[in-house]
């Protein structure tokens, strides 16, 4: 019995069998299609941002009142200025990555070296900035009073100064300690409690008649709304319920809550991702100083790994965009 061979006449081409599709590596598709699927996710979380305060519109907290740290610097206002140089510094990891493939196509050992550490030593500046913005948001610099409708109440002097509640507010004596399953209902555990009671801030705000509150609705001029002296003490006392002193997933003492939900969850998802590529580069360069691809002849992996690091990049210009400038 014969047996007769069909040709199709695809044999040796891009999709008859070969193992490279659009004339790419099976593992450049695969981070390809990561990539696609990831900036999709990405996407979807800034859309549900742009939306949620669109809705709230009125009542955002603004970026430039929210983010003025930078580090050693304490007790200056230098709005976006830290965030700038986070991004600067991410941005050109993102060249020296590019060098490194670069280097890596000319078979480069040396070079492809130390742009892959250099670009090791960015991510990690990033990480360890994200890491400082997080804790500088989840602390606080002022505080504030939470209404009974969930709304923020923040202070200012005649001028219009931001003012702590430390500046004008005396800690008394508490009794009472928080709830914790060890020492109360096992399904209450509260926690750390305020370092003032709404009593305490009332009897300080009353003493400093330079006060006045400050509510998160913006005005027409796209700035918050000071109320009088009156109307500051009233709402004050027949509205003040609680005392926030910092932000996390149920306040927030920037205004909305909404507002620090979406900062830690879309910043921490990217400051993930950067993570994890500084882990993925450490494991590349040190490949490639035991001459794991000098071996193989090919520097596609540091190719790949690129591929990973400008999509990160090229995600955090669209976050600092949403979060920080707009």
């Amino acid at each position: 019995m014969s047996t007769t061979v069909v040709n199709t006449g695809t044999e040796g081409k891009t999709w008859g069998g070969s193992n490279q599709p659009l004339k790419a590596s099976y593992g450049k598709m695969m981070m390809w299609f990561f990539i696609v699927s990831d900036a999709l996710t990405f996407s979807g979380f800034l859309a549900a941002y742009g939306f949620s305060r669109f809705k709230f519109i009125d009542s955002w907290p603004i970026a430039d009142e929210v983010f003025t740290h930078v580090p050693f610097l304490h007790g200056q206002e230098l709005p976006m200025i830290y965030v700038a140089f986070m991004t600067f510094v991410l941005i050109m990891s993102s060249v020296t990555m590019v060098l490194a493939v670069d280097a890596g196509h000319h078979m480069k050992k040396t070079k492809v070296t130390w742009y892959m550490f250099l670009t090791i030593i960015g991510g990690l500046i990033f990480v360890g900035s994200q890491a400082w913005e997080w804790a500088t948001f989840i602390k606080g610099d002022y505080g504030a009073i939470q209404t009974k409708g969930g709304n923020i109440l923040q202070f200012v002097d005649t001028d219009g100064h931001r003012v702590a509640l430390s500046d004008f507010t005396v800690a008394g004596h508490k009794d009472r300690t928080a709830h914790e399953r060890k020492n109360g209902l096992w399904f209450v555990d509260e926690g750390t409690l305020p370092t003032y009671t709404v009593n305490e801030v009332i009897d300080g705000f009353e003493a400093n008649k330079n006060l006045l509150v400050r509510t998160q609705i913006i005005n027409e001029e796209g700035e918050k709304t000071v109320l009088s002296r009156a109307e500051s003490s009233k709402l004050l006392k027949d509205n003040g319920v609680a005392v926030v002193e910092g932000a996390n997933l149920h306040v927030n003492e920037y205004g909305s809550p909404l507002f620090a939900d979406f900062f830690f969850f879309i910043t921490g998802f990217h400051g993930f991702h950067v993570f994890s590529g500084v882990v993925i580069n450490i494991i590349i360069f040190f490949n490639v100083i035991l001459g794991t691809y000098e071996r193989r002849g090919s520097y596609e992996m540091v190719e790949k790994v690129g591929l990973y690091w400008h999509f990160v990049d090229l995600v955090w210009v669209f976050v600092f965009t949403f979060f920080y400038l707009v």
